[in-house]
């Protein structure tokens, strides 16, 4: 239901200039961060859960947070 919902406004998701520098370091990449995260969300093998005003998209080790209402990445991290 969740991950339905983050496809179906794939094309609304963004981060902030800060979240860029900060995706990139956490994840450890140096590709373009929101097409990243879009590729890592499309994944057959993601899992989405919504736990208060975010999203959490967990896929190949590592976490996605977007926020619910604006479709914001917020921050990504390895596990």
């Amino acid at each position: 239901m969740h991950k339905k919902s983050l496809l179906e406004n794939k094309e609304k998701i963004h981060t902030t200039e800060m979240g860029v520098g900060r995706i990139q370091k956490n994840l450890g990449i140096s590709d373009e961060p929101v097409g990243y995260c879009i590729s890592k969300l499309e994944q057959e093998n993601s899992v989405v859960r919504k736990e208060g005003k975010n999203y959490y998209v967990d896929v190949d080790g590592c976490t996605i947070t977007i926020n619910s209402s604006s479709f914001t990445i917020i921050t990504a991290h390895k596990k």
